[in-house]
């Protein structure tokens, strides 16, 4: 061997010679570590506990998601409800109790609902509840959009209300032929006007204003409403948000019904 020994040469000591326990081959090693195994021998959270908290942290985000996805709803059909400037027949602070009716002018179950249910009961829960009136003119009634145009002009001057029930307190004159639908325009506004100057309204203003852009804006937004929240027919009345869906077919039963469920509103 050419490799020294410690204290001794190869020329003067062969390996054979050492003692047996000192021959190369019979040399203690040094022994070499193993290196640990990064998965098998890492400390810390174990991948299970790690799982099964990305799950539930993905459950929360779920549950998070579908709850402010409801109350987006919510505040949606709230707005499609009652949007700002929406006009109102008796208004409370706080809205408590809140009624809402998509009416026809010219539609002549609504002109009997009026006379049957919500005529009494606007004079009955005044400054009680909130009731809100907004635009459906169906397609059927020739003289509907003009009707709310006339409406939606008086309350440009601050006489919805008083157009309103001039328009139902008078739907024969302007509404019906005999018992046929009218299609009269011009009879029609004629008579609007008339019922303007007799609310005290400026008639060339509210003449102007029956034409113009912003009037058929309204109009146009609460039949969009209407669509968002799936109104096909008239009269249709939503309290506190839900649909009254009325059981009785007279409108006796109809006007007890809906004041019953007033009233326990207002209880709460």
């Amino acid at each position: 061997m050419t490799r020294e020994l410690r204290g001794f040469s190869s020329d003067y000591l062969s390996s054979k010679e050492l003692p047996e326990n000192q021959r190369p081959n019979a040399m203690s090693r040094t022994k070499t570590k193993k290196k640990p195994n990064p998965v098998t021998s890492r400390k810390g959270v174990s991948l299970n506990v790690v799982l099964t908290a990305a799950i539930a942290v993905l459950a929360v985000a779920v549950f998070g998601g579908i709850l402010l996805s409801q109350r987006g709803a919510e505040n949606d059909s709230s707005a499609a409800l009652v949007p700002a400037g929406a006009h109102t027949l008796s208004k409370v602070d706080g809205d408590k109790v809140t009624l809402v009716e998509f009416l026809d002018f010219q539609c002549p179950a609504c002109s009997a609902h009026y006379n049957g249910v919500t005529k009494k009961l606007e004079q009955d829960y005044q400054g009680r509840i909130t009731i809100v009136t907004r635009n459906l003119p169906l397609e059927m009634h020739p003289l509907a959009v003009p009707a709310a145009q006339a409406a939606e002009a008086a309350a440009k001057q601050g006489k919805y209300a008083e157009m309103y029930h001039a328009l139902y307190d008078n739907f024969d004159r302007w509404a019906v032929d005999g018992q046929s639908i009218s299609s009269d325009r011009a009879r029609a506004v004629t008579l609007f006007e008339e019922f303007a100057a007799t609310a005290g309204l400026d008639t060339a203003k509210f003449r102007s204003d029956m034409a113009s852009a912003d009037v058929q804006a309204v109009i146009d937004r609460d039949l969009a409403d209407g669509r968002k929240l799936d109104v096909r027919s008239t009269p249709a009345f939503f309290l506190n948000g839900e649909k009254f869906e009325p059981s009785g077919q007279s409108f006796a039963d109809i006007d007890t019904e809906l004041r019953a469920k007033i009233d326990e509103a207002l209880a709460r």
